[in-house]
C-alpha cells in the first residue's frame, strides 16, 4: 500500500526554534546521545531535536514494549508533550538534542504531535499486516530515508532488531523477518551491512545494524 507523499506536509510549517532570538540560541549547549541510549526526562523541560531520530515508546504491564512514535529533526519530545506512564525516549541514531523550556513551544508542539499520531495510526490500524510494515517502511523512508545516488532509493540507517519493528505494528518477530524475506525477492528492499558488520558473531547485535534501501 502507497501512501501519498505528493502533498506538502503541515508538519513542516512549525519550527518550534524560529522565535528564539539569536542571544538565547547561542545559550543552548546541545547534549550528544549515542544509538540505543535513553534521553533523560525532566518534568519542567523538553527535547528539541537537532539530529538523529528517537523512538517514543511505552510500556503494558505484561512488559510488552508499545511504539507511541517516531521522532526526527526539529521534533520536540519529553514528559511535558506526554501523559504516559512509563514513558521513555529511546535513540535510534546518535542523537544531538537541545534542553529547552516548554512555556513558549508547548502548544505549537502538541499540534505537531497530534499530526504525526494520526499518521501513525493510520499505519498502524491497516487489518493487512503486510500493509501495515510495508507503509511503516515507506513512512520511514521518507521522514527519515537518506537519498542514495542514482534514484537507487533511500537508505532507513534506524538501528531497530526484527522485534523493535514486530512492536511497533503489533505483530511477532517470525512474521517480520519472512516478511522482509519477501519485499528482499521482490525487490522492494535491499538489506546488507559493512564489511565489519558482517564479522560479528552476535546475531542480534548485527540484527540491531542492520540497514534498509527502501526502493519505492
Amino acid at each position: 500500500m502507497s501512501i501519498n507523499s505528493s502533498v506538502a506536509s503541515p508538519l513542516r510549517l512549525i519550527d518550534p526554534q524560529i522565535s528564539l532570538s539569536s542571544q538565547t540560541r547561542k545559550l543552548i549547549i546541545p547534549e550528544q546521545f549515542n544509538s540505543k541510549e535513553i534521553l533523560p526526562l525532566k518534568a519542567d523541560h523538553i527535547w528539541k531535536i537537532e539530529t538523529g531520530v528517537v523512538r517514543s515508546m511505552t510500556w503494558n504491564p505484561e512488559g510488552k514494549v508499545i511504539t507511541l512514535g517516531f521522532w526526527g529533526e526539529g521534533d520536540l519530545v519529553g514528559n511535558p508533550l506526554s501523559q504516559m506512564n512509563p514513558y521513555q525516549l529511546e535513540c535510534l541514531t546518535p542523537v544531538e538534542v537541545s534542553e529547552i523550556s516548554p512555556s513558549s513551544y508547548l502548544q505549537p508542539a502538541l499540534l505537531v504531535h497530534a499530526w504525526k499520531s494520526e499518521k501513525f495510526l493510520s499505519i498502524i490500524h491497516q487489518i493487512s499486516v503486510t500493509d501495515r510494515f510495508l507503509s511503516l517502511l515507506e513512512w520511514l523512508s521518507e521522514e527519515f530515508g537518506h537519498p542514495l545516488a542514482n534514484n537507487q532509493g533511500k537508505l532507513i540507517n534506524l538501528r531497530m532488531t526484527h522485534q523493535d519493528f514486530a512492536d511497533t505494528i503489533g505483530s511477532s518477530r517470525v512474521t517480520i523477518t519472512r516478511l522482509l524475506s519477501n519485499f528482499e525477492q521482490a525487490g522492494i528492499i535491499e538489506r546488507f551491512c559493512n564489511r565489519h558488520q558482517h564479522k560479528l558473531s552476535n546475531l542480534c547485535h548485527l540484527l540491531c545494524r542492520q540497514s534498509l534501501i527502501f526502493k519505492g
